[in-house]
């Protein structure tokens, strides 16, 4: 799996000229299982996209078809996994009376989460879809919080569109050039430090506030 993480670019490619047009299909579900469901996290993401964007630029893939079924493998992933965590989330974390009512699925945690995604929610579901595995949490506990449906739609909307744009840009733009092409392992981990700096920062900023 780690090595299937770190060098998708070359494997990319083998299923380009394994399966042809239905990579098209395999991308889609990758993505849409690994922000859909909290169980496949491990999934690659950005450095799928980034690959992705490479071969749009060398004329393996189309840019177009790729930007289309990606953002909608995104969006539509996310509410899959907003819709579990408001089904069962709240039957989760309400437990059962008296000493059965498990400590860390109190309901009184619930009811924070839920006001801390009706304030700040926009910002973590936008951002998160930058980080690796957090993305595939953060739909699941805004479902789990009960932030508003419309909210999370908006966010959710745009998280996806800048999310699969930017790294499949970033693919187009760089992902041909020889020195990163030839280490594609190391870029992968580049990857994953910049799609946390933002969170780091919105944590920092957040801390200095309550200072």
């Amino acid at each position: 799996m780690i090595d299937f993480v770190l060098h998708f670019d070359k494997h990319l490619l083998e299923f380009v000229a394994r399966y042809g047009t239905w990579v098209y299909a395999i991308l889609f579900t990758i993505v849409f299982a690994e922000t859909g469901f909290v169980v496949t996290p491990f999934l690659p993401g950005d450095s799928l996209l980034f690959a992705a964007g490479a071969l749009c630029a060398s004329g393996d893939l189309s840019i177009g078809a790729m930007l289309g079924l990606l953002i909608v493998a995104a969006f539509a992933g996310n509410t899959v996994n907003y819709a579990i965590g408001r089904f069962i989330g709240p039957r989760v974390f309400a437990g059962s009376a008296g000493e059965r009512r498990v400590r860390l699925l109190n309901k009184a945690y619930l009811d924070r989460a839920h006001a801390f995604f009706e304030q700040y929610g926009g910002k973590a579901v936008i951002l998160g879809r930058f980080v690796p595995i957090v993305r595939t949490f953060v739909p699941f506990v805004a479902g789990a919080a009960q932030m508003t449906p419309g909210s999370f739609v908006l966010y959710n909307a745009i998280g996806a569109i800048a999310w699969v744009t930017l790294c499949l840009g970033a693919g187009w733009f760089f992902g041909n050039i020889p020195v990163i092409k030839n280490n594609f392992s190391l870029v992968t981990i580049g990857i994953v430090f910049v799609s946390v700096l933002p969170m780091l920062f919105e944590l920092v900023a957040h801390r200095r506030k309550q200072a």
